[in-house]
């Protein structure tokens, strides 16, 4: 039997009160098949990590970034295995959701017609409308509006069952020996040379059998965009939202749609990660990460949040040099 999107909505309606913002409450529950051919349902509100609020507080920003991590991205990172799932949001998904969603594999989203009633609507609806739609439609994603105690689901995209998205640059995943300080540097060395002058970033990580691999992601357009075909659009993004998806960022959802788990002693990235990708690595777990060139970076808002969580010792940035 399929799981019911009206009874998975109504469990991220059930947890909304439990996010601690104090004015925008987002949940999201992911369900569909584990990697068992299981039923899974996963719930989650945004929230702060409690390192960052213990040492940082809900009012500071990490760069330009909030310390808040978005209900559908949490649900993301909580999940074993993304691929092929549906999500219930209580709320419309913002851009930088659209991306982490497009790059999970996730095929459906269903979002609560109340949603659509509530601030970031009023506030954002040309947002939602001009690019969280467009990642949705040209990721082959399926986007519904659901009513709850009338039962009834209201098409707002429907994608073609045979629509098969752009993938101009997957992430690269390779079986290795063993996870190996040596092993790690040589696939960095590696993967340097093969990507010398892009940014990207390596996580090694194993399966539930206990195969090890590593993965390895440049920074690149959202699933569904190619630079040669959609240039004015990448080109042209929406205030503080970009089509760029991050290569850490691209990594931890991967990690999720593949059903890996990483090991967070073993996280390169080639230069500063952006704010963004900081407090998801936050998220993630991920207390330390080794860096090659710590004066590059996307913007400055990046090298901000690096010296605060430096500071406040919440994560560890390693220069690969010394390694």
């Amino acid at each position: 039997m399929k799981p019911d999107p009206f009874k998975e909505m109504q469990k991220a309606v059930d947890i909304i009160e439990d996010s601690p913002h104090p004015t925008n409450k987002i949940a999201s529950c992911i369900f569909g098949k584990d990697q068992n051919n299981k039923d899974f349902s996963i719930a989650k509100t945004n929230y702060w990590p409690k390192i960052i609020a213990d040492k940082l507080g809900k009012e500071i920003k990490i760069g330009n970034s909030s310390g808040t991590i978005h209900a559908e991205t949490a649900a993301i990172m909580d999940c074993d295995h993304t691929n092929g799932a549906s999500i219930a949001i209580t709320d419309p998904f913002c851009p930088n959701c659209a991306k982490n969603i497009a790059e999970s594999g996730i095929k459906t989203i269903y979002i609560d017609h109340k949603g659509f009633k509530k601030d970031f609507w009023e506030r954002r609806e040309h947002v939602f409308n001009n690019m969280s739609m467009r990642i949705a439609e040209k990721a082959g994603i399926s986007v519904y509006e659901i009513w709850r105690k009338e039962e009834k689901i209201v098409p707002i995209l429907e994608i073609p069952d045979d629509y098969i998205p752009i993938d101009e640059n997957p992430i690269e995943i390779n079986k290795i020996e063993s996870a190996t300080k040596e092993n790690f540097n040589n696939i960095i060395e590696m993967k340097s040379e093969f990507h010398a002058g892009r940014k990207h970033s390596i996580i090694i990580a194993k399966d539930l059998e206990e195969n090890i691999v590593s993965l390895t992601a440049r920074a690149h357009p959202t699933i569904g965009y190619c630079y040669i075909d959609n240039k004015t659009e990448i080109e042209n993004p929406q205030g503080k939202y970009s089509f760029i998806l991050e290569p850490m960022n691209r990594l931890l959802i991967n990690c999720r749609k593949q059903g890996l788990i990483p090991r967070k002693e073993y996280i390169y990235c080639s230069q500063v990660p952006t704010s963004r990708e900081q407090v998801n690595m936050i998220g993630a777990g991920i207390d330390k990460v080794i860096i090659n060139d710590k004066t590059k970076a996307r913007d400055e808002h990046a090298f901000k949040a690096m010296a605060l969580l430096i500071y406040k010792d919440i994560i560890k940035f390693k220069d690969h040099s010394k390694i």
